[in-house]
């Protein structure tokens, strides 16, 4: 950003303080100080919308126009005061707003039980900083409240999105307390929820993907298997004295679950990488939908990773626990891939008059999910009832009668906090999640390449 640029964002923030005379002069200043372009010249535009008679926005349109003046002292002060370092430092303060009254909040309805509950969850401010999360249920009684100080973090350059991040996060973790049953006794009239306060960091019980490119995550170190280094701490070619060639092992093993074209029933590639595809030892054979290069998996210290190569159509990770999602995203329930697409602008309304336009009722919706055929086409596509939407053979928002593969009540996709969670309800075949970066495998995941399942091994090496 130029420091024109950022002199126009400092003024227009000292508006919002109620400092209009401020932002005149740091105005006028920069359109003086400097050529007499497009750029100077918005912001003597901006000086004069604030105020039409400023005479130090005539100073500046006089210096910069080049039109002799007796007395340029009130300018020359203005330029002595708005430097870019005063500019820099108000810039900082931006980004750290004084938010004294609270941010936006987040409200979302979460189904349990066959109920809807309420979830809402709200700043209170760097004048009394703490974040409340209520839990609604019947309309409007509230069964439980969670409270977190931030006290301590007040003087943080990152406040606002440190509080942000923890209005979310403790929002997000509210629905999966509720979801795991946690609140049974008190919605049942059995216990008393009451107000709860909390020190500790929000419980996120969710998984990250690398579902985006040039991405790295890591697996939790609790599903690692790391082998103890060599006996000795010495390599053999240290103890000969000599080089000896690398000898090739078994790093990783995959065990087919589900294949429609044959081939074998298990990979044990040699070597610390190995391409998936008909190109490489994972051939995946028989598998229409499988580029002959679709990834690559690579071992290195007892660790296993999938790299996605961008060829094809991708592989898919089945998720253990629930998993943020973005617009864009790709996974699979059952034989059906979906995507997640923003809802579109709505372009229904009234034409000329006199009649009015008339359409069906509308519901608010968050996003929409779209199937994607064979080839690319779309197919059928469903957009959330507010917040939530429900997969299925039989049940829920979107339903897939045909295919065995997807359960009565197969998984969960709703947004939370501004953000999209993925959740599988305890399936039969469980949810898959496109890789597009780099993704840490351990023992027990379970890849998804067109129509071919495989589970992973990761080997002592």
């Amino acid at each position: 950003m130029s420091q024109r640029s950022s002199a126009a964002k400092v003024a227009r923030w000292l508006v919002t303080k109620e400092k209009r005379d401020e932002a005149v002069a740091l105005l006028c200043a920069w359109a003086a100080n400097g050529p007499n372009d497009k750029e100077g010249q918005e912001l003597l535009a901006e000086a004069y919308r604030l105020d039409p008679g400023s005479q130090l926005a005539q100073l500046a349109f006089e210096r910069m126009e080049g039109i002799a003046a007796k007395d340029h002292a009130a300018l020359d002060a203005a330029v002595a005061q708005w430097t870019a370092e005063e500019i820099t430092k108000l810039e900082k303060q931006i980004a750290r707003p004084n938010f004294m009254r609270a941010q936006v909040g987040f409200n979302n309805n979460v189904k349990y039980g066959g109920n809807v509950f309420h979830i809402q969850t709200e700043d209170s401010g760097l004048d009394r900083p703490h974040i409340i999360t209520h839990l609604f249920a019947d309309g409007g009684r509230i069964i439980k409240s969670h409270k977190r100080s931030y006290a301590n973090d007040v003087k943080r350059d990152d406040i606002a999105m440190f509080v942000r991040a923890l209005m979310k996060g403790q929002h997000m973790e509210m629905a999966i307390m509720l979801r795991e049953g946690r609140f049974d006794d008190v919605i049942a009239g059995k216990a008393i929820g009451g107000m709860e306060l909390l020190e500790d960091p929000p419980r996120l019980e969710v998984q990250k993907l690398a579902t985006k490119k040039e991405t790295r995550v890591e697996a939790p170190p609790a599903a690692r298997s790391v082998p103890p280094p060599p006996a000795g701490g010495q390599s053999v070619s240290k103890l000969v004295g000599k080089p000896v060639p690398k000898e090739e092992k078994n790093r990783f093993r995959l065990t087919v679950q589900r294949s429609l074209g044959g081939g074998p029933a298990v990979y044990e590639p040699l070597g610390d990488e190995a391409i998936l595809g008909a190109k490489g030892a994972i051939s995946i054979e028989g598998e229409k939908f499988c580029h002959p290069t679709e990834a690559k998996i690579r071992w290195t210290k007892g660790r296993c990773w999938l790299n996605d190569l961008e060829n094809g159509n991708g592989v898919f990770l089945k998720i253990r626990k629930p998993v943020e999602l973005e617009i864009g995203d790709e996974f699979i329930v059952g034989d059906q891939l979906l995507t997640i697409e923003r809802n579109p602008e709505p372009n229904d309304g009234p034409g000329d008059g006199p009649t009015y336009f008339y359409s069906s009722p509308k519901w608010p919706s968050s996003f929409r999910v779209v199937q994607i055929f064979e080839g690319g086409a779309k197919g059928a596509c469903v957009v959330a009832r507010g917040t939530t939407m429900q997969i299925g053979s039989a049940i829920g928002d979107f339903v897939f009668t045909a295919d065995p593969l997807v359960d009565d009540q197969h998984c969960l996709v709703e947004e939370q906090a501004g953000t999209i969670v993925l959740t599988d309800l305890d399936s039969r075949t469980g949810v898959f999640v496109r890789i597009k970066g780099e993704q840490e495998l351990v023992t027990g995941d379970e890849l998804m390449v067109g129509r071919t399942r495989l589970s992973i091994e990761v080997l002592a090496g």
